[in-house]
């Protein structure tokens, strides 16, 4: 590639955030990573740090110290689950309110984007008033007459779907296995077949290794049983409140962007409107629903301070990676499992982007 003037302008122009974004985002996420895999304890002047390797990942996953993380993934997964449900379903469901060209519709649009004007925290401190139990939405009955509510909200101890802690180690290796199976798939029918062999080693490697260690571990989780706290559903309105109306802008540009044409050439074939949005309109909103996923998939499992400021530090019922990761870091003085907590959300963040981003640069070269 022949190197002009220009290009070496623009290659001069951009270097200084070069060089930043490769000291201080991926320099660091090296330095994390490094520090997952020693035993540093402490900020002392000449700390002693040991390489260790993967013993605080397995920590992490086997000891009895840690079954609070272990909690905090199984509450990530259900807050992420119910999450994208409610603000896709709620979101789509406004923006097909407001493509009806109602009287009034950039007022309510301006409604229903205003919470994500609010930081998380603001959002945090509205909704812990209105869950307060013995405040806030429990004393709206008594407004016209009737027995105040007693829901304890999220300070719910029921758990639903209980397992003990030997399916656990089962359902992730499964989870791993069953990602790893698709992702061969989708490299095979792409031609791709080097990769995909290379997920399938892995993924009978992983089944191998989880059929080893399963009855070795099952010794390590002689502890309470996981299951879905019902007090994360507390935590998952007050964020569907405030995403909501994001999934509702994009999907209204799509609506909005999909030609009359389509709609009309679907009436004339006897089509009705709901077998247009069925056949039609959804289809078409794939795109947007992927990307929508993304997004709030990401913000989903690095969520911190809704949490935080909702429910405080110690509550485990709500608790997540974050929380934990920030305690045992920063007032545990544990840096090197801290960083093992951080490595383990930036792979599940990664799960995540990576392929979106893949998949999106491979469509823009085509």
């Amino acid at each position: 590639m022949r190197l002009t003037r220009d290009r070496l302008t623009a290659i001069l122009m951009i270097m200084p955030s070069l060089i930043l974004l490769a000291i201080f985002v991926y320099g660091f996420i090296a330095q994390t990573a490094y520090s997952s895999l020693t035993d540093w304890k402490g900020m002392s002047e000449n700390p002693i740090i040991n390489f260790i390797g993967l013993k605080n990942f397995q920590d992490l996953f086997t000891t009895i110290l840690n079954y609070r993380f272990r909690v905090d993934l199984i509450n990530t997964v259900f807050f992420t689950i119910f999450f994208l449900i409610a603000c896709l379903g709620l979101g789509l469901l406004l923006a097909i309110l407001i493509d009806q060209k109602i009287r009034g519709e950039a007022f309510f649009r301006t409604i229903f984007l205003f919470p994500m004007a609010l930081s998380f925290v603001v959002t945090g401190t509205v909704w812990r008033w209105l869950f307060a139990p013995s405040s806030g939405l429990n004393t709206l009955p008594s407004v016209i007459g009737l027995p105040a509510l007693s829901t304890p909200w999220f300070t719910d101890k029921t758990k639903l779907f209980t397992f003990a802690g030997i399916d656990f180690s089962k359902i992730l290796g499964g989870l791993i296995v069953l990602g790893l199976v698709i992702f061969a798939i989708i490299l095979w029918r792409r031609g791709r077949r080097a990769p995909a062999i290379i997920a399938g080693i892995i993924s009978l490697g992983i089944i191998g290794g989880v059929l080893v260690t399963v009855p070795i571990a099952s010794t390590a989780f002689n502890e309470p049983r996981y299951g879905l706290n019902v007090a994360i559903i507390a935590i998952v309105i007050a964020a569907t409140w405030q995403m909501s109306g994001y999934t509702m802008a994009i999907y209204l540009a799509g609506l909005r962007g999909i030609p009359e044409e389509l709609r009309e050439a679907a009436r004339v074939d006897g089509c009705n409107e709901f077998q247009i949005y069925r056949f039609v309109v959804l289809p078409l909103l794939q795109p947007i629903t992927l990307s929508a996923i993304i997004i709030l998939g990401h913000i989903s499992l690095k969520i911190f301070d809704l949490v935080y400021v909702m429910a405080g530090d110690a509550n485990l019922q709500v608790d997540v990676p974050g929380i934990n990761m920030y305690l045992t870091s920063f007032r545990g003085n544990n840096f090197s499992l801290g960083s093992a907590i951080a490595m383990i959300m930036l792979i599940l963040v990664a799960v995540i982007i990576v392929p979106y981003l893949t998949n999106t640069f491979r469509a823009e070269n085509t």
